[in-house]
């Protein structure tokens, strides 16, 4: 590492036109390519995954997306005479559009039960040629303009469906600039100098830029979900800024003591950057584990965020540094270098309050781990609750004209008719087709079946299919268990004494397929980054409690963000209040991307301060010393980095999507509570009631581990520079105060407080 700063300090001007470089050529090649996203929950070897395939194979001009255009009058009818005409006339127009495969209207042919019993509603369905990762944004984007133009007083038009969603804004960028801008302003009040404030922002920028571009790249090789490049731009972000917060810290470290620019730079990176590579690399192995579970859609999610946090890490050790020797001792305030000149150079002590908080932890540590647990297990609740499954239009702002046309369908004709299910099969012989021609009044009698459509049949004769409408929602508990029911008690009574073998497709069954996949592989994911993980802390700090904590607090944290996720999202607290939309359940995915994206992160918190107490643990040998300098001494820059992560993510939540949404509250605060809650107080809570055992290793698996050093320490007093050094480095200091660097007498600090 030291040896890599140094190349990148001696050559910082090739150093950062590499970087941008790479950021312009990256982004160049991704304008060019343009994205090529793909949202598939399908699981091979699922039923619904199945009734899909039966669609496609069978019926090859189902394959375009389908959506609705929707209308409703409060006076009057929709079979008035001018509202006839009107949409008639839009729908006839919207046929013509470019990427239009076919309208199908209220008003002819079979459409008649496309209009509400009270006649204010009725709604057309549009089919593209394509599916709806493959349409032009711009096509749906006339559709809707084409369709919005008929409204008038007393005439309102909607639309709904998964390409009229490619139109609704996501917000912008505008979650990114407040997230950036409140970091910089943290960054700026911790180090009070601007130009080390903006470094790390700097950094992670074009490190996060070039991730962002790569991962438009990455989705014309593998099937990469919609939302992965922001999820990789959340995360990127937060921990991009927050390692570059680390190495700064310790290079303003170094240059209070004395050190010349270029030799603080160096020794940041060889020290706090070892640190950073470490945490890159847990946070790293607990995304690709998710590759274990063999699911493409989540393979490009993990790659893509992996990705993302292999450039922050390799910005962080290599563009930060140069930037660090272009500022030169401006990384210091205008207050600090005049102190330097004045006083000389002096050892960064900690004081203040993370002095007093890390005595008071030590003298109270059963009252204050007590109450950290009470506060998780309290925000653990909810989690007990959690319902995975489909999130629809339905949990979408008010303001959007899919969540309107959802609502509207609803009203007008039940909510099931957002997400009706299809049964498809093969068919081989008379036996078959004379039992599906009964199965439609099977059904209706079913519980939860609100309409049925009539079997229709390929032109081939051997496959055939028919819609059944739920009584409820799409993401409805109830629609989950009609689907239970119709495959494990009404299909197969209905297909005794034939060949039939009736498939349940469609948006809830897709879902929940998905859903149980992911929750019988979720032990085995859990398992492995877990060991992982504790297999990396065991080598690093050769203890066998340190891990075992490290598991505990992380599953800790976990937890607690379920927790909120589930009050936010599920319950509906406060979903609307921050324009979220109404209360759902959660995403399938999300379990295994959080707790991988959780894990990772709360690693990082766990290694900078426990790393600091292992190293006074190996100077002292005094647990309680050990513990108790290592949180004075980590706390502060830990709270700040919490800060900024906290800012970040939550500014996410102004994206406009309810997925990143989730995303950035559930990061948000774990971190809130790893950094706060785990961290600075449950942590050194039981590494004071544990004393020695905390660093206990049976002397056997001692001799057998091999040694790695995540941080090394400082250079010593008498590697720092010489005198004539440091009066070239410091214009204007007094000859009289540089002496002090050499020979200074230790002023008591937090090493001296009794607990």
């Amino acid at each position: 590492m030291a040896a890599l700063a140094r190349w990148c300090i001696q050559h910082r001007l090739v150093a950062v036109l590499l970087w941008l470089a790479a950021f312009a050529g990256v982004t160049a090649a991704a304008a060019v390519a343009g994205s090529a996203y793909s949202n598939d929950y399908e699981v091979p070897g699922t039923e619904s995954g199945r009734a899909t395939q039966l669609i496609q194979d069978g019926f090859p001009g189902l394959g375009g997306d389908s959506d609705t255009i929707v209308w409703h009058t409060d006076s009057g009818t929709v079979r008035a005479a001018d509202v006839e005409q009107t949409m008639s006339r839009t729908l006839d127009k919207v046929e013509g559009l470019p990427g239009v495969a076919s309208v199908e209207s209220p008003y002819a042919g079979p459409g008649a039960g496309q209009i509400s019993s009270d006649g204010q509603t009725a709604y057309a369905t549009v089919t593209f040629d394509a599916a709806a990762e493959d349409i032009d944004p711009g096509e749906a984007q006339a559709v809707v303009k084409t369709a919005k133009a008929a409204e008038a007083d007393g005439l309102q038009v909607e639309l709904g469906g998964s390409a009229i969603a490619l139109t609704e804004s996501s917000g912008g960028h505008v979650a990114e600039i407040v997230g950036v801008a409140v970091a910089a302003v943290v960054l700026f009040l911790a180090f009070g100098s601007l130009a080390a404030s903006l470094l790390p922002i700097a950094t992670a920028l074009v490190s996060v830029g070039t991730a962002y571009a790569g991962i438009v790249l990455l989705g014309h090789l593998m099937t990469v979900a919609d939302f992965a490049p922001v999820l990789g731009m959340l995360v990127g972000l937060g921990v991009g800024i927050d390692y570059a917060l680390f190495i700064v810290t310790r290079h303003r470290r170094g240059l209070k003591r004395g050190l010349p620019v270029e030799e603080a730079a160096r020794n940041a990176v060889a020290t706090t950057g070892r640190a950073v590579v470490f945490a890159g690399a847990t946070v790293c192995i607990a995304l690709l584990g998710m590759l274990i579970l063999r699911l493409g859609f989540l393979n490009g999610v993990a790659i893509a965020a992996s990705l993302t946090v292999v450039l922050t890490v390799a910005a962080s050790v290599t563009l930060l540094p140069a930037l660090l020797s272009f500022i030169g001792m401006r990384a210091l305030s205008r207050r600090e270098r005049r102190r330097l000149e004045e006083r000389g150079p002096e050892p960064e002590l900690p004081t203040g309050f993370a002095a007093r908080w890390s005595a008071f932890v030590e003298r109270h540590p059963k009252l204050l781990g007590g109450a950290a647990v009470a506060v998780m297990a309290l925000l653990a609740i909810p989690m007990f609750s959690l319902h995975l499954g489909t999130s629809d239009q339905g949990n979408n702002a008010r303001s959007a004209t899919t969540r309107q046309a959802y609502d509207l369908i609803a009203d007008g004709f039940g909510p099931g008719l957002n997400g009706p299910l299809t049964l498809v099969t093969h068919v081989d012989g008379g036996q078959d087709r004379l039992a599906l021609d009964g199965l439609d009044a099977t059904l209706r009698q079913t519980e939860g079946v609100r309409a049925v459509t009539p079997v229709t049949y390929n032109p081939a004769g051997d496959t055939a299919y028919l819609s059944v409408v739920p009584d409820s929602s799409p993401q409805s508990q109830k629609t989950s268990d009609l689907v239970d029911r119709l495959r494990s008690d009404v299909l197969p009574r209905a297909e005794t004494g034939t060949t039939l073998d009736v498939q349940v497709g469609g948006l809830t069954a897709g879902y929940d397929d998905f859903a149980d996949v992911i929750v019988g592989k979720l032990p085995l994911f859990v398992g492995v980054v877990i060991g992982l993980g504790c297999a990396l802390l065991l080598l690093a700090f050769r203890s066998i409690g340190i891990p075992l904590k490290a598991a505990v607090m992380n599953i800790a944290a976990v937890s607690g963000a379920f927790g909120v996720v589930v009050a936010v999202f599920q319950w509906g607290w406060g979903s609307e209040l921050l324009g979220l939309g109404r209360a759902g359940p959660i995403e399938p995915f999300l379990p295994v991307i959080l707790v991988s994206v959780l894990f990772g992160l709360s690693m990082d918190y766990q290694v900078f301060l426990v790393s600091r107490m292992y190293e006074e643990w190996l100077e002292t040998g005094d647990n309680r010393r050990a513990v108790r300098v290592g949180l004075a001494e980590t706390s502060r820059v830990i709270n700040s980095a919490a800060v900024i992560m906290i800012s970040v993510f939550l500014a996410f939540v102004l994206s406009g999507d309810r997925v990143i949404a989730m995303f950035g509250i559930a990061l948000a605060a774990a971190v809130a509570l790893d950094a706060f809650v785990l961290r600075t107080l449950l942590v050194p809570a039981l590494m004071h009631l544990l004393g020695g055992a905390n660093w206990w290793l049976p002397g056997w698996l001692d001799r057998r581990l091999p040694r790695i050093s995540i941080e090394a320490p400082d250079l010593s007093p008498e590697d720092t520079a010489p005198v004539p050094a440091l009066r070239a480095t410091i214009p204007g200091a007094r000859a009289e105060a540089l002496p002090q660097v050499l020979v200074k007498e230790r002023q008591q600090d937090v090493r001296d407080i009794p607990g």
